[in-house]
């Protein structure tokens, strides 16, 4: 957002929150004006900060919430932002909720569902004083609420509300796995009983049972923390338990030997598995409604027979979220604009390439949604279905039936597709079904395992595709990776020397220009969990075909010589796109090599 911008967004923020502390008035009725807000609207409409069609949304918001609020819900402002608004406004400490830290003290002196209603966090008790950490200090009924539901002497502090509400989902979720702990340790009798029982009920999945709650407990945390999957692993002493967070394996908890028989029961259960079998590798899967989360999770569960027991793998698919727009993805400027004149083409193949977890079948969705119109008729075969796209068919094979990718292929080619996607060519059958398609007019969007971009090419030519129709149906080949984001709040400058560049492959070229130039690198802090990063960002290199090219491709080029001439025609490798990205800030050398080796 523009400096100047952001400043005056800021103002009117300080204006509107001050504002409304002075004047405050009984809560309103949800379909009332609030005038408070048309004022501020006013204003920003004076001043031009935003365009009209943006402003008329944020101005309907502002009817049941404070204007602050309707910025912070439309990415205008940041929590962050209005609270240090808020707290100068009111005279009142900022505090960061993670450096502070939490007292067990004091978050137990109010009863959590409270503290869920009001937004208030108690994060010190300093004898008769409670300090109370809270995001709208212009509440008064909160404040009156939270003052008798303590017998302490209230102190308030300003906190971004994102935060605290992180914190209250973190207290809640160690409260419900310690009292499920707790329950198991006073009773091991009842343990013993659930372990043997191999007709547990799930249906519901809320019982009051100790375990249910443990298990329940960490797939919600799961939810919470983003994760795309859960590994639960037997070891000599117990089961590990840990979560993929952006791509990487972060040691969550360790459960007890003598739980572990009767979590990784429930967790089949969940899964409609046969508990009875414990020698054979099994799969299934839970529909699960996160609601704490926000999110609505298609599990898919599968297990796995070691030497120190069963492991239960679980990879947790969000239904809920939105698939991203080209301009979402993190691609340059110049990649996007030409991926979507691709993308536009009638005909022809769009080949997207990368290894497992490099956000693929994501970038397929984004696609698909820049070319999604009631004019065409898009269908797509995937593997599992990971977004749900309104206006577009979408299937989900069946090996066990006998519905592959190629066979569904074929199928939606008697349909009158405009466009197919298909989320993996797996085969030389799907490959071969593929590229006619694409020369028989129809757009086809997949995924292959490769590489590189020029790799694809070659593959397409080892999976039995003939040459001939590999350089004619190709129209681009998309590769990509993900890395790691900096973690915005602890992340440092530093300039590295030329000789730590030359060792992260950095070419000497490069790194002679870059002497002396400012780089970020990761520090860790409580926000992105020590990690020094949150999020992910992708790197891209885009190859797309020319009529050199598919002379090459017709007359079996190897790899090297298709990479050659597709740089001289203006390609960019993968680490020139990741280097970008180091050198503007958005991760770092280190997590560039360990994506790109």
């Amino acid at each position: 957002m523009d400096p100047e911008r952001s400043t005056k967004l800021r103002t009117v923020a300080e204006n509107e929150s001050g504002a409304a502390a002075e004047a405050a008035q009984p809560l309103q009725p949800a379909f009332q004006v609030n005038p408070l807000a048309e004022l501020v609207a006013d204003i920003i409409e004076a001043t031009g900060l935003l365009p009209p069609d943006r402003l008329a949304f944020v101005r309907d918001k502002a009817k049941t919430t404070t204007f602050a609020q309707a910025l912070i819900d439309e990415g205008l402002a940041d929590s962050v932002m209005i609270a240090k608004a808020l707290a100068s406004r009111h005279n009142l400490p900022l505090i960061d909720i993670h450096t502070t830290g939490i007292s067990d003290d004091a978050s137990g002196t109010i009863p959590l569902h409270v503290l869920e209603r009001l937004v208030a966090l108690p994060y010190e008790l300093d004898g008769d004083i409670l300090k109370v950490a809270v995001a709208d200090p212009a509440n008064v009924h909160a404040l009156d609420e939270l003052k008798l539901a303590s017998r302490h002497q209230i102190e308030l502090a300003i906190a971004p509300r994102e935060d605290i509400e992180g914190e209250i989902k973190r207290l809640a979720r160690a409260a419900e796995a310690f009292g499920a702990r707790s329950a198991l340790d006073e009773d091991e009798d009842e343990f013993e009983e659930v372990e043997d029982e191999d007709d547990l009920e799930a249906e519901d999945g809320i019982s009051d049972a100790p375990l249910v709650r443990l298990v329940n407990s960490l797939i919600f945390q799961a939810a919470e923390d983003g994760a795309s999957d859960m590994h639960f692993e037997p070891s000599k002493d117990g089961q590990i338990v840990r979560f993929r967070i952006d791509g990487v394996m972060h040691e969550i908890q360790r459960i007890p030997k003598r739980m572990v028989a009767g979590v990784t029961t429930r967790l089949k259960v969940l899964a409609k598995l046969d508990i009875a079998e414990r020698r054979k590798p099994q799969d299934g899967r839970i529909s699960l409604n996160a609601r704490s989360a926000g999110r609505m999770l298609d599990i898919r569960v599968a297990t796995l027979p070691t030497v120190d027991g069963e492991k239960v793998t679980m990879r947790l698919l969000d239904k809920s979220k939105k698939a991203p727009t080209l301009e979402e993805l993190g691609l340059p400027e110049d990649m996007r604009t030409r991926l979507g004149e691709i993308v536009r083409r009638p005909t022809g193949a769009l080949l997207v390439t990368g290894p497992t977890g490099s956000g693929k079948s994501t970038s397929l969705y984004a696609a698909l949604s820049e070319i999604n119109r009631p004019e065409i008729n898009i269908v797509t075969i995937e593997d599992p279905v990971e977004y749900r796209l309104a206006g577009i068919t979408q299937m989900q094979i069946n090996v066990k039936a006998g519905f592959t990718f190629a066979t569904a292929l074929r199928a939606i080619l008697r349909s009158d597709p405009d466009v197919v996607m298909v989320g993996e060519i797996r085969d030389a059958e799907t490959a071969k079904i593929s590229i006619e398609a694409a020369l028989t007019g129809h757009l086809v969007l997949s995924t292959m395992h490769t590489n590189d971009a020029p790799g694809a090419i070659t593959r397409l030519g080892e999976m039995g595709v003939e040459p001939f129709l590999i350089g004619s149906a190709v129209s681009a080949v998309l590769a990509q990776r993900l890395a790691r984001k900096l973690c915005s709040h602890c992340c440092e400058m530093y300039n590295p020397s030329s000789d730590e560049l030359l060792k992260n492959r950095v070419s000497a070229d490069v790194a002679a220009a870059s002497d002396g130039m400012a780089f970020y690198r990761k520090r860790g802090c409580p926000r992105c969990g020590q990690t020094g990063y949150k999020g992910r960002i992708g790197i891209y290199q885009l190859f797309v075909m020319s009529e050199e090219l598919e002379g090459m491709a017709v007359r079996r080029a190897s790899r090297e010589e298709i990479e050659t001439k597709a740089l001289e025609q203006g390609m960019h490798t993968l680490w020139d796109d990741g280097l970008a990205k180091v050198m503007s800030g958005v991760t770092s050398l280190e997590e560039l090599g360990r994506v790109l080796v």
